[in-house]
């Protein structure tokens, strides 16, 4: 079905939802106006010109086969205002999702909170966020579309909790509406500051999307969300390689510009995927990929640093390891495993990573990673250089493939710390014992992943092996206790190296 630029609320449940699939759970609303007020005759008007009883529209419906909630604004019935009988209806809708487990896929559309109901309007976003804050606490997924016009309290609550978020193409989404500010200040907002492709510029929303599209991504985005967790066949045991070449040979081979990274990966190896944009806080960084992703039948959330994307000045910085940060939350929120691509010669070095706080934020990854409660997965794809490649590091299972290699530096900058120079960098990489042998032998890396001979000459092989071994251990370790992965974990690091 092809819907309006800005659809109305029953026309987007439409467009969204499986055809005819669609169940109200919308009952007649108490009216919070006393009979005769000039509030009633506003109601009344509201409802007469718009077709809606309130500015919200609840129901469920099925969502490419699965059942779903739907909560929806509707911007004709004053503005999509929340007061108190729309929250009521809102808050309400989500509690029964929570309780029949269904996923939340909400489409807010408004101007914030009711001006007519004054203060006790405004404290609904509350309750209203209390309620979406325990479905997510019971790990289901919550899914944003955000609609023309979101501003106000809506979009500071519910309409920013999103486990994934889009909005709508041009669409006006920010604190304070443009007409509310220039009344206050007496000079206009700047232009171009709330739209939706602002938004997905900064990292505030993951896709900028057509009514239509958002159904794709949530459909895509639920497959992995929704996913079996339990009874995964692991398949054989993946097999190791035959032999290991020299330590420079292989840094060599990590660095080839037609090495598949992440993003073949992906496209070579998975099925579903939904990439995801930015922190959700106002940041991003191209070097670090974060997606919904299947290996096989086995789903993940997937944070991987983007070979193709560092190259030159985009170095992996602070911004980085904080939308790695939330690919974490996320992981941990949905009980879904976590799978990390390590592929950087190393992180940003520059005044604006030091003052944006990159050895915190390396120190908050490793804290975050070796105390997730979700399976978790490391992946050395290729260069492994320093804290960046730290940070993504303490997993359950750390697999490399051949031509992987894990350094504190660089081994030119080993060289040039211990000899002046960096010619010395093929005896330093074979002395530190960074290659994938190496790591494997030392207890860091459990299993190798073959390139035959060099994953640059076969990258679709390669790929669908990577995704095979992948799919085996995250089905092995769903397999087992939480409580014993992670003593596992903590054990594993804690005698790392001792004798």
């Amino acid at each position: 079905m092809t819907a309006p630029l800005r659809p109305d609320a029953r026309t987007l449940i439409d467009v969204v939802l499986d055809p005819g699939s669609w169940k109200s759970w919308d009952t007649p609303v108490d009216d919070p106006a006393p009979l005769g007020s000039s509030y009633a005759e506003e109601l009344a008007a509201a409802r007469a010109k718009s077709g809606y009883d309130e500015a919200v529209v609840t129901g469920e419906g099925l969502l490419g086969g699965r059942r779903v909630a739907v909560v929806a604004c509707e911007f004709s019935f004053l503005a999509g205002s929340i007061g108190v009988a729309a929250a009521e209806r809102l808050t309400a809708a989500v509690e029964r999702a929570t309780r029949e487990r269904l996923p939340l896929f909400a489409a807010p559309s408004s101007g914030g909170t009711r001006m007519q109901e004054g203060a006790l309007a405004f404290a609904q976003m509350v309750k209203i966020t209390a309620a979406v804050t325990e479905h997510k606490a019971a790990g289901l997924p919550y899914l944003v579309y955000l609609r023309h016009p979101t501003t106000g309290g809506v979009f500071a609550s519910w309409g920013s909790l999103g486990h994934v978020t889009a909005a709508e193409p041009e669409a006006l989404i920010g604190f304070l509406g443009p007409r509310v500010f220039e009344s206050l200040h007496g000079y206009p907002f700047p232009e171009g500051v709330q739209v939706a492709e602002n938004l997905f510029a900064h990292g505030l929303v993951d896709a900028v999307v057509s009514a239509g599209e958002a159904r794709e991504i949530a459909v895509r985005a639920l497959a992995v969300l929704c996913a079996p967790r339990e009874g995964l066949d692991p398949g054989p045991e993946p097999i190791g390689p035959a032999h290991q070449v020299q330590a420079w040979e292989a840094i060599s081979r990590s660095r080839r510009d037609d090495r598949p990274g992440v993003r073949a990966l992906l496209k070579l190896g998975a099925a579903d995927v939904t990439p995801l944009h930015g922190t959700g806080a106002g940041e991003n960084d191209p070097g670090l990929l974060l997606a919904l992703a299947r290996f096989g039948a086995a789903p993940a959330v997937v944070l991987g640093q983007d070979r193709s994307m560092q190259r030159g000045v985009s170095r992996l910085g602070p911004a980085g390891l904080r939308v790695a940060r939330r690919g974490m939350r996320l992981a941990s929120e949905l009980g879904l495993p976590l799978v990390t691509v390590i592929d950087t010669s190393g992180a940003a070095m520059s005044k604006a990573a030091e003052e944006g706080g990159l050895a915190g934020e390396i120190a908050r990854s490793l804290a975050d990673m070796v105390m997730l409660d979700a399976p978790t997965v490391c992946l050395i794809l290729g260069q492994g250089a320093g804290g960046a490649a730290l940070a993504l590091l303490p997993a359950d299972r750390v697999l490399a493939a051949q031509h992987g290699w894990l350094s504190p530096l660089p081994p030119e900058g080993a060289s040039a710390i211990l000899y002046r120079s960096v010619d010395f960098a093929p005896e330093i990489a074979a002395a530190q014992g960074v290659r994938a042998a190496d790591l494997q032998r030392d207890g860091i890396v459990d299993r190798v992943i073959p390139e035959l001979p060099d994953a640059a000459y076969e990258p679709e092989a390669f790929c669908r092996r990577v995704a095979r071994t992948l799919e085996h251990e995250i089905a092995v370790l769903l397999a087992s206790p939480a409580e014993d992965r992670l003593t596992g974990r903590l054990t594993r690091y804690r005698h790392l190296g001792a004798r």
